[in-house]
């Protein structure tokens, strides 16, 4: 079975519990397959937890959820040493962040002090306690869920933070159409979980992300994504443009995009597909643009023509 296959069957897997949210599931798949962490950040009850839980079951990964919570620590987070008095020696006892794919649940509702104990493990899949190094499973997925900052009892993510994370997404209230099904699904079933099967292996799942490597970018492509990074640090509408690290997470994961479609070269559709789940996050935006990084990016898409030259 080719990528495009595995994909299809893994999509639609998916999307037999998230419903209508396709464009939504291809994302993050994405976002995993070019080795980042997805940022989702909407209104609670949306979907944000059935998401990761159905994506870990269909690439057969270690699921493994934290709530967090103003009064969690580190230590919860990563694990701590207890003292075995029986051999009077220390014994490392992990904590949930040893898993495939984590949930970091309401990220923003706990304290920055121990939100910063998630950067170690996004940026290097390994984890330092009590001066010693220890390796994550592999692979290793963050997805961390974010109410809106407006609501009572968040603390807003810092820049530096938000930058750690390859995408961003919102989820949306459903299609009506999707929620009626919803309605008719649960007067005959109930509460009963949709059991979703396993439709990419590790196997499989490293050897996407090995054609990702292998993705070509032609000089013409290349030329057009300094267009679009120059766009972002040049226009009135932005405070502050994409970084580098930025560029770079647009590169790749319009990379993975293009495996995706089974194409093993870039073209400029596959920046424009995944610019705004990469660069809504990373964006400042200025004046009557200022708290909305989605219009931006939708600003950018629309003058697509002009930064194309």
């Amino acid at each position: 079975m080719n990528t495009q296959a595995l994909i299809e069957a893994a999509v639609a897997e998916v999307g037999k519990v998230l419903l209508g949210k396709e464009p939504q599931i291809r994302l993050a798949l994405c976002c995993l397959i070019a080795r980042g962490h997805l940022l989702i950040e909407d209104l609670p009850g949306m979907g944000k937890t059935t998401l990761s839980h159905a994506l870990a079951d269909v690439l057969g990964l270690s699921w493994k959820r934290v709530q967090f919570t103003s009064d969690l620590l580190p230590a919860d987070i990563l694990g701590v040493s207890v003292y075995n008095r029986n051999d009077a020696s220390f014994t490392f006892h992990p904590g949930p962040i040893f898993t495939q794919l984590l949930l970091a649940d309401e990220i923003n509702r706990t304290t920055p002090r121990t939100q910063s104990a998630l950067l170690e493990a996004m940026a290097e899949s390994q984890v330092t306690v009590e001066g010693e190094t220890r390796p994550l499973p592999q692979p290793f997925f963050v997805i961390a869920t974010q109410n809106p900052i407006h609501q009572s009892g968040t603390y807003p993510l810092p820049e530096s933070q938000l930058d750690r994370f390859l995408m961003r997404l919102e989820l949306g209230y459903p299609h009506p159409h999707a929620e009626r099904e919803m309605f008719q699904r649960r007067q005959v079933k109930g509460a009963e979980r949709i059991a979703v099967e396993q439709r990419i292996s590790n196997g499989q799942l490293e050897l996407i992300r090995e054609e990702v490597d292998r993705v070509h970018a032609s000089d013409n492509l290349l030329d057009y994504l300094q267009r679009l990074v120059a766009y972002t640090r040049t226009a009135a509408e932005f405070a502050v443009g994409l970084s580098p690290r930025g560029a770079l997470a647009l590169l790749e994961c319009a990379r993975s995009w293009a495996v995706m479609q089974n194409r093993g070269h870039l073209v400029p559709e596959d920046l424009q597909m995944v610019l705004p789940a990469v660069a809504s996050h990373r964006l400042v935006p200025s004046g009557d643009y200022a708290g909305d990084g989605m219009a931006l990016v939708e600003l950018m898409r629309r003058n697509v023509d002009v930064i194309r030259g």
